[in-house]
């Protein structure tokens, strides 16, 4: 039934503009070594483990000595990571601010470091509007494991069938729909309230 179900949004893509690109592009104006240092040096799998809990500083350090002579633009991936996030994606907001704003419950399962998360709490204050949250790097636990979406059911007593889970990763979509959550795929264009209102959402 309309308004039984509950929105979980995930962050990054999803309501917050987030790419390596936008930094980089001006760190490094050469296409193919822009390419190639994204590709060999911080890699999305050295990224993801900030997500699962390592420290920057740690992640940071263990590039350097990998590649001393990229030093300055391993440093910028910590340093200058708020320009990696450019600005929000107004309709998801928008989306999120009016279930809000009818009452609904609303929860996030977000893949995102220890440190970034609380300085977007600042920078971003509208992300400490979630009934509930879950943070991959408080919990040590990434998307798509079915570990992650059951902490969310379990610390928050909800139950998977009345979860609309949003995600730009198909992965992390399966995953939800894996504990028995219904999703939705985020790309743009796409008609986010349609979507959730087509699954039972309060819009």
């Amino acid at each position: 039934m309309p308004g039984n179900r509950k929105v979980v949004f995930d962050v990054g893509n999803v309501l917050l503009r987030w790419d390596p690109f936008h930094l980089y592009r001006e760190l490094i104006p050469d296409d193919a070594r822009r390419d190639w240092f994204l590709r060999n040096v911080c890699t999305a799998a050295w990224n993801l483990e900030q997500d699962r809990g390592r420290p920057w500083s740690e992640a940071v350090a263990l590039l350097v000595a990998e590649h001393p002579e990229w030093e300055a633009e391993i440093k910028a991936y910590d340093e200058r990571w708020h320009e990696t996030v450019p600005s929000t994606i107004e309709d998801s907001v928008a989306t999120l601010a009016e279930l809000k704003g009818r009452g609904e419950a609303v929860y996030a399962i977000t893949n995102f470091s220890r440190e970034k998360w609380a300085e977007c709490l600042i920078r971003f204050p509208f992300l400490q509007s979630f009934d509930g949250v879950v943070v991959s790097a408080h919990e040590r636990l990434l998307k798509p494991d079915p570990a992650i979406y059951n902490v969310l059911l379990e610390r928050y007593g909800l139950s998977a069938g009345d979860c609309i889970f949003v995600d730009d990763s198909e992965k992390n979509v399966q995953g939800a729909r894996s504990v028995g959550m219904q999703a939705v795929h985020f790309f743009e264009p796409i008609d986010l309230r349609a979507e959730l209102r087509s699954l039972g959402a309060n819009l």
